[in-house]
């Protein structure tokens, strides 16, 4: 079943109880605030529903600022972590900037152990979590 965690301009956060996905769609540049403000609504949607995958399109979110990585880095990703996350995917255009802001998450992912894939469309996400189900 999902569910609506967030609805605004910026972001949409959604959970589908049945993959225990949370998934973040970006709809425009944000503020630091804003951006923020989607990942603590996240983690703390993730302390009551069991979450183990979490999937993020960033095909419209512009380019993070070294201010929010490094935020992500140290905040959301060990209390994600914590909160149960297994594994992370990223739905993404190519863009050369968000291929750095990308790479930098990945060093930092894998520093925990925790498998991050990149894919172009939404149905191959959901293939690739759906494996771990099998």
């Amino acid at each position: 079943m999902k569910k609506i965690i967030l609805d605004t301009d910026y972001a949409e956060l959604t959970h589908d109880s049945e993959l225990k996905l949370a998934k973040m769609v970006w709809k425009r540049k944000t503020s630091t605030e804003e951006y923020q403000y989607a990942y603590i609504t996240l983690l703390e949607f993730c302390i009551t529903h069991t979450t183990e995958n979490f999937l993020s399109d960033i095909r419209n979110q512009s380019v993070v600022s070294p201010e929010n990585r490094n935020w992500f880095e140290k905040e959301v990703i060990p209390r994600g972590m914590e909160l149960g996350l297994k594994r992370a995917a990223v739905i993404f255009d190519g863009n050369v900037f968000k291929k750095y802001y990308l790479n930098m998450i990945l060093k930092v992912l894998n520093k925990f152990k925790m498998p991050l894939k990149l894919f172009n469309t939404e149905e191959e996400v959901l293939d690739w979590i759906k494996s771990f189900n099998q």
